[in-house]
């Protein structure tokens, strides 16, 4: 069966309202971190001396992370491709998987920070443990709230499917679009924080 695309592309842009608006909203987020790795910048350049990530950090956990969002990356186009190929069953197998991708991001995150604080590392205790835990704290924001939308459209939204396939795929895309640029900031967080 194909499934009729009703939703009309805006004649100024060629993208309807739903994508035009989240491509909106994720141009205010590249200002929004672009000044957080601004503020990085300045204050590295402006130290005397600068603590290496990897002394602080732990690599490989992140690196771990790192592998995760990129995993979940590809199971969440993935489910959009499954859609497109009209496989519900595939698309919440995907989508539960992007899911389970994110949960394990935060699982790592979480015993990242235990040990930071267990070790009475703190957000005061320098400049760069100060913007590390307002740049990847302010990303953990987003993946949850990528998270709270995957799950309702893995469980209650899915009814969607059946009385609006169209917008129902629309809308799986423009999350897509939000959940990759979450991993596009992490794929700039890991080097600039845990490697340089």
């Amino acid at each position: 069966m194909d499934i009729p695309f009703t939703v009309k592309n805006r004649p100024d842009t060629g993208l309807y309202n739903g994508k035009l608006g989240v491509w909106l909203f994720l141009a205010s987020e590249v200002m929004l971190f672009g000044g957080l790795f601004s503020a990085y910048i300045f204050l590295r350049t402006g130290a005397e001396s600068w603590p290496i990530g990897a002394d602080i950090l732990n690599v490989p956990l992140a690196t771990l992370n790192t592998l995760f969002l990129i995993s979940s990356s590809v199971t969440m186009v993935m489910s959009w491709a499954s859609l497109k190929l009209n496989d519900l069953k595939k698309f919440k197998l995907y989508l539960g998987l992007t899911f389970l991708l994110a949960t394990a991001f935060l699982v790592v995150k979480y015993f990242e920070y235990s040990a930071k604080f267990h070790h009475h590392l703190y957000p005061s205790t320098n400049n760069f443990l100060g913007i590390y835990f307002t740049m990847t704290g302010l990303h953990m924001l987003h993946v949850i709230g990528g998270m709270i939308v995957i799950f309702y459209f893995l469980v209650p939204g899915v009814k969607m499917w059946d009385s609006n396939p169209s917008r129902f795929i629309n809308r799986i895309e423009i999350i897509g679009l939000y959940w990759h640029f979450v991993d596009l900031i992490w794929i700039f967080l890991f080097p600039v924080l845990y490697l340089l």
